[in-house]
Parts: structure tokens; sequence; C-alpha cells
């Protein structure tokens, strides 16, 4: 089994810190939401808005839930503010896409995807050759033959580098240089360099990650937004979740955008990169 395959004490350990400043925020906030209520009712939903809010979840997933607590209000006819975290854990969980599969477990690659092409994409700054550091590490942890590849716009060479990339590897990820995402030129090189791959490796590249700082807020959201629509993005990773009380929007992206994330950075360590699990994220967000 890889290394992602089993949720380990350690590893709930180690999502358990990095959202430390996050719980803290959600806590905090929902208690006084909550203060002095028995029961569920405008008043309590209208402190939890503002709690949603203002974690950074934005604005139409925090709707979302909601609506979703005054359904199963109304369908139970009576719930206690003590109900409230198991409930919100529940509604949300099943509102975020799920991105568990036997390869992303244990980073195996299928053989007829080899070589694996990850294209990863962000701004400067997101902490995009972190992340494809780590990811090299687990997938080399696993047996795989990772390369390592630097591009931007397009040059006459990229076709015989990808020739050589392909005879031996069995995953191959690209960093891109960093762009702003509202800056349109640099945007439309992003699809110079896929039609380049496609050239050598017609379904190249099988992932585009974008790589989103958590920290950033709604920032992130804009970005993500900007990115989308540039290209193919089919995957997110979102680092530095240790350092934020702003670990909501981890909820908001993953709703909005119905894109997996992927992975979460919670520390400089290799083993801080995890697996994102919808289920363990949230249960770790209200403390369960």
């Amino acid at each position: 089994m890889g290394l992602f395959s089993i949720f380990s004490r350690e590893k709930k350990e180690t999502l358990d810190k990095g959202l430390e400043k996050t719980k803290r925020g959600f806590f905090d906030k929902i208690a006084r939401a909550v203060a002095g209520k028995s029961t569920i009712d405008d008043e309590v939903l209208d402190g939890l808005e503002e709690v949603f809010v203002t974690c950074d979840v934005g604005v139409a997933t925090t709707i979302k839930i909601l609506d979703r607590i005054q359904d199963r209000v109304a369908r139970d006819k009576y719930v206690s503010t003590g109900e409230l975290n198991d409930m919100l854990c529940e509604e949300i969980a099943d509102m975020l896409a799920d991105n568990i599969t036997a390869s992303l477990e244990d980073f195996t690659v299928p053989e007829e995807s080899r070589p694996y092409v990850i294209m990863v994409v962000g701004v400067n700054g997101v902490g995009k050759t972190t992340t494809i550091g780590k990811l090299a590490h687990h997938y080399k942890q696993a047996g795989n033959k990772v390369v390592l590849g630097a591009a931007d716009t397009y040059r006459a060479a990229a076709d015989e580098q990808l020739e050589i990339w392909g005879q031996g590897a069995d995953v191959v990820i690209i960093d891109t240089a960093g762009r702003l995402h509202n800056n349109v030129g640099l945007m439309r090189e992003l699809t110079k360099i896929k039609d380049v791959m496609r050239k050598v490796l017609p379904d190249a590249p099988h992932e585009v990650l974008l790589v989103l700082d958590g920290s950033t807020g709604q920032n992130a959201f804009e970005q993500a937004k900007q990115f989308v629509a540039a290209t193919e993005v089919n995957a997110l990773a979102i680092t530095k979740l240790d350092g934020t009380a702003k670990g909501g929007v981890v909820i908001g992206i993953s709703d909005q955008f119905q894109i997996p994330v992927k992975y979460i950075g919670l520390g400089e360590r290799m083993e801080d990169l995890q697996v994102f699990r919808k289920q363990e994220f949230v249960k770790s967000l209200f403390g369960k």
C-alpha cells in the first residue's frame, strides 16, 4: 500500500495541527452564535452566516450550507444547538466533491497513462515549486521514475525534450512560471505550453494542477476563477493552511468550482502535503 492509503493517527495529528488556527476561528464564532440558545432559530442562522462568510467559505457556499441546515431543522422539527456541529459536519461533507481514487491513495500510475504528465500552474508565491518537490517525493516513494521540467512559453526544443521524457519516465511534472491571473497575455501562454505537449503526447497533460495559497482567502477564489477560464484545470492543491485562519476557503473553492481538491499543504515537511479527504477535513475542522 502507498503512503496515503491509510489515514493514520500521525496524519490526523498533522491535519489537526495544520488547521488549528482555522478551527479556533470556527469554534469561537459558532460558540458566540449559539450562546444562550437551545434551538436553531433565525438568529442562530444569521450568526452562522456571519461565521462562514468571515471564515472565507464564500457567500454562495454559505447560502447553500444554511439552506441545508434550514431543511434539516424543518424536517426534524426540533434540533438543538448541541447537535449543530454534527449537522454541519454531515451537510458540508456531503456538499464537497469526492476525489479519492486508488491511484491517488497510493500514487500509482496506470500503464496506459505513462508517462503521466502533470502541468502545475498558479501565481508567484503560492507554493508551486514546493508542492512539486513534495509530489515528486511521494511518487518516487511509490516506486515511480519521476522527471521534473521547467517550462514557460513555446520553445523550439520542447518537442525533443518531451520525447526524451517520454522514453523512460512514469511521471513528468512540469513547473510553469508564475503569472498574474489578470494578465491575459501570460495566461494565454499556458495554452501554448499544452499545445506543444500534445504534438508528442496527444493526451498530455493528464492533469492540470492549480496551486492556490489558502492564506489569501477570497483572492484564491479570484485566482481559481481566472485560471479555470484560461486553461483546463482538473485538480487543485491548496497550500499554507497551517499558518492561516482562512482554511474555510477549501470548502468554498471545492464547492463552487466542482474541481477536486487533491492535496492540501499543512507545513514544510514532505509528509505535510496530504491527500484531501473531505470527511477527515470537515471532522477535524469541527473537532470530531
